[in-house]
């Protein structure tokens, strides 16, 4: 079965030591259970080290050390599994991350997540977002949906990458066609909904609560950035939608994080793309992340 990516896709490559923001801290590492059975295999050796850093309790998993860091992270940010057994030995999750998929009409597609910096780079830096190819082939079928969101994404895309008019103008045609605007609701409605969620870094709950402006305006090249941005939540959370009720909750929640971005750039004042780039890691880190805080914002469209 044929596999589809946005055209920045086969760019990426983990940038190991080099990331600020390592994917082996802060994050509970399950083992699915093939790796689960490679690790038994390994009786002595390094074998000894993963099976010691195991917690069987519920869905094994590596104990973590202390500051959250996986236990095979050393201090140089480099996995020691891959140093000392190789790759084939990553479980799945470790394999995988940032990717993520989604069942089309048209078959499987893989993007990257936002949250991984460097994938972030790539998105943040490819203009031509709506560019798709096929990169590969993965085994078995995709579930084709009953629901085909992909003109639906299409016609945002449409709507998003005209230039010919202004940047504030696309965002009210994508709202006036799909009937969705964070601006239905009060900014302290929002405000409060921010407030509420759970979050990894406790530091970012009063500056994404207080900050939050549907009408903000950072102008200037922040805009291509914030198109950009939108383009990458609409791709991962429109293109798998299920129904028409699902597709206009999931854009709504697409909006509101283009929205916290632009209040949280211009609250502190970012202007290059640098910048740009941490916060949007940390905003798709704490929002789309986490299933709950995603589904909370989602509720808030009637989803």
């Amino acid at each position: 079965m044929k596999l589809y990516a946005p055209t920045y896709y086969k760019k990426f490559a983990c940038i190991a030591d080099r990331c600020r923001h390592t994917c082996c801290a802060g994050w509970e590492i399950d083992i699915d259970p093939d790796t689960l059975r490679s690790y038994a295999r390994l009786t002595d050796g390094y074998g000894k080290v993963i099976a010691s850093s195991i917690d069987p309790e519920g869905t094994p998993h590596f104990r973590l050390c202390e500051g959250e860091r996986c236990p095979h992270l050393d201090a140089g940010g480099l996995c020691c599994i891959i140093k000392t057994l190789g790759e084939e030995y990553l479980c799945d999750i470790c394999r995988e991350h940032p990717r993520f998929y989604h069942d089309t009409a048209k078959g499987k597609e893989v993007g990257l997540g936002m949250a991984c910096e460097e994938a972030c780079r790539l998105i943040l830096s490819h203009a031509h977002y709506w560019e798709f190819e096929e990169v590969g082939e993965t085994n078995g079928k995709a579930q084709k949906p009953k629901f085909d969101a992909l003109p639906h994404r299409e016609r945002l895309y449409a709507l998003l990458s005209d230039t010919t008019v202004p940047y504030t103008e696309r965002l009210r045609r994508i709202a006036a066609t799909y009937g969705v605007t964070p601006a239905d609701r009060a900014d302290d409605i929002w405000r409060a909904l921010l407030a509420s969620l759970e979050y990894m870094d406790e530091t970012h709950r009063v500056p994404f609560a207080s900050c939050y402006r549907s009408a903000i305006r950072p102008g200037g090249d922040l805009e291509a950035l914030l198109e950009r941005s939108l383009a990458y939540f609409i791709f991962r959370h429109c293109s798998d939608a299920y129904d028409p009720d699902d597709l206009r909750a999931s854009l709504g929640f697409c909006l509101v994080c283009e929205r916290l971005l632009a209040s949280l750039a211009t609250a502190g004042n970012v202007r290059d793309t640098q910048g740009m780039i941490e916060l949007a890691r940390m905003l798709s880190e704490e929002l789309e992340y986490s299933e709950e805080n995603t589904a909370a914002i989602k509720e808030a469209f009637g989803a």
